[in-house]
């Protein structure tokens, strides 16, 4: 790394600080191990069964949030991404580990195709009513 003029190098913004690259945080992978395909709002729920994430010394810091905010409240990718200021991608190979570690599970959206038909539902209250 070369140094500038005035004596910092390129890898490090005043304001910023030290620049971390989201590579180095999934280890240059860009899916998980079990290929998980997350889609942004899927939802990440903790398992019910995890003890303390930071005793775990494979987990990276960036892991323990993600296993602390959900123990929360289930957050989706989306949500994870921006309370985290990761980029998605990131995100989802980070909870692809988690789910491969069984520290939580993700509910997936119901496929539009699979959700009922808008004129059903609006016969079904209709018939509700009517009694």
């Amino acid at each position: 790394m070369s140094a500038d003029g005035e004596g910092r190098n390129h890898w490090f913004d005043d304001e910023a600080g030290p620049v971390v690259r989201p590579y180095a945080m999934t280890r240059g992978r860009t899916t998980s191990a079990g290929q998980h395909r997350l889609d942004l709002i899927a939802v990440v729920v903790t398992e019910p069964d995890v003890d303390d994430p930071e005793a775990d010394v494979t987990l990276s810091p960036e892991h323990v949030d993600i296993v602390g905010l959900c123990r929360q409240a289930p957050q989706s990718v989306a949500e994870l991404a921006a309370e985290l200021d990761l980029p998605v991608g990131v995100v989802r190979v980070l909870v692809g580990d988690l789910v491969d570690s069984e520290l939580v599970h993700v509910n997936r959206p119901v496929p539009p195709a699979e959700l009922p038909d808008e004129g059903i539902l609006r016969d079904v209250i209709n018939g509700l009513r009517a009694l």
